[in-house]
């Protein structure tokens, strides 16, 4: 046994390990919590665009997307170097901390996957899946990839030298995904029949499952990140739940008193808005700061996703409304609840902390979405330009699944009866349907 192996500590492996499994198993709890979100003719377009993301992050990620964001840092806090691309020099005896390093790539690799297919949500039902498999490798080195750097790599600027917190990913992950949709849902443009047809959900227990299996996934997502089975991972397990439970409470009590009928789609939401904004601040906060945090998300998302109808942007499912705000709710409200037994040192406004650590998260936050809007809105121009972002109105009015996909998640949504037993779920009709991707 090398040196460097002695230092492994088992438990706090053990620990990664069955974290890094849990933020995995989001991505394919997204695909269905997105895919229940959706009508019948892009349900399967939806799945896959979640899915493929896993393959293309993880090559992007090993190739060089690991050393850029965790490498040495080589341009003042902007970007790590390419000493480890390929994952280069690295092997089973290498540590970090007190986990094995490439477990540790490993576990950072799920968290960038599912923040590139949080953006889907936000193009559903009409962007072409050949784009978006250029976009989600070119996405995750220009913007996910240095952001990482920024809050988490050596020498990042916002966590180095600005001091914002942020345990285990407003910023790079709900903040990058939320403005990142919302330039891409600007460029794309809105939905056919947007604010004239009924959008429901086409299968809320879809919908359901996969909001569940999301928090499932979340505990290994916040608790994770502390990097080992600690105390520190317990009190962020803890402050999870209680945030996702507010989140739910929240919601559902703002759309009682607005509409009259707590929704299935509203407890879904509003416990995925809690643990949003519980995510950057599960390690910062107490038991209380993270009440106050979900309860305030779930309540200001709720309105929030509103917001697309009076500005008239079609953020299909409500990327913006929950990721981007509620990840601005959770990362500010560090700067009044941080509490120093969770920090072990910095406190917030309303612990004595003064007016200094709220605005540093403030600043964090403008920076990182700013620069995710910017960069998000010209490469997804230069992409339509090149390309083309967006699926053609015949492929929108028909639907992604059987145009781009040959393929249906239901007979009877596009025959209108059952096909009969053994039927392959190619229609022939297809044929005569553009089924450019």
């Amino acid at each position: 046994m090398t040196l460097a192996a002695a230092h492994i500590d088992t438990g706090d492996t053990a620990w990664l390990l069955a974290a890094t499994a849990l933020v995995l198993l989001m991505t394919p709890g997204l695909a269905l919590f997105y895919g229940g979100m959706v009508r019948t003719k892009s349900v399967l377009n939806m799945l896959m665009m979640s899915f493929v993301s896993i393959a293309l992050v993880t090559v992007v990620w090993l190739a060089c997307g690991y050393s850029l964001a965790f490498g040495d840092d080589v341009a003042d806090g902007l970007i790590g170097g390419l000493h480890q691309a390929g994952m280069a020099g690295l092997g089973p005896s290498d540590v970090h901390g007190t986990v094995p390093t490439l477990l540790f790539a490993t576990f950072q690799l799920t968290f960038a996957i599912i923040t590139a297919a949080l953006i889907s949500g936000a193009v559903a039902d009409r962007a072409k899946f050949g784009a978006w498999l250029v976009f989600v490798p070119v996405w995750a080195l220009l913007v996910y990839v240095p952001v990482a750097h920024w809050v988490w790599g050596p020498g990042g600027w916002i966590g180095q030298h600005l001091h914002a917190l942020d345990f285990a990913g407003g910023l790079p992950v709900e903040i990058t995904s939320g403005a990142s949709g919302l330039a891409l849902c600007l460029v794309l443009g809105p939905r056919l029949g947007f604010k004239k047809d009924a959008m429901r959900p086409h299968n809320l227990p879809m919908v359901m499952l996969g909001a569940g299996l999301l928090w499932f996934g979340w505990f290994g997502f916040n608790a994770g990140s502390a990097m080992g089975a600690t105390g520190l991972a317990a009190a962020a397990f803890l402050n999870t739940l209680a945030a996702g439970c507010t989140g739910l409470l929240g919601w559902l009590f703002v759309e009682h008193k607005r509409d009259g009928h707590p929704t299935t789609l509203g407890a879904a939401s509003g416990a995925v808005a809690g643990l949003v904004a519980i995510t950057p601040s599960c390690g910062t906060v107490s038991l209380l700061g993270a009440l106050v945090v979900g309860l305030a998300a779930g309540v200001v998302c709720s309105y929030a996703v509103g917001w697309k109808f009076k500005l008239n942007y079609d953020d299909s499912l409500d990327v913006v409304g929950v990721h981007l705000v509620g990840g601005i709710v959770g990362t500010l409200l560090i700067g009044l609840f941080a509490e120093k037994a969770m920090t072990g040192g910095a406190e917030g406004l309303l612990y004595g902390g003064g007016l200094a650590p709220l605005g540093r998260q403030l600043l964090a936050v403008a920076a990182v979405a700013v620069y995710a809007f910017a960069v998000t809105y010209g490469l997804g121009k230069l992409l339509d330009k090149v390309m083309g972002l967006r699926a053609s109105e015949e492929q929108e009015h028909t639907g992604l699944d059987l145009t781009v996909h040959a393929e249906t998640a239901y007979d009877h949504g596009v025959l209108g009866h059952g096909a009969p037993v053994g039927a392959s779920s190619f229609v022939p009709t297809a044929q005569k349907v553009n089924t450019q991707a």
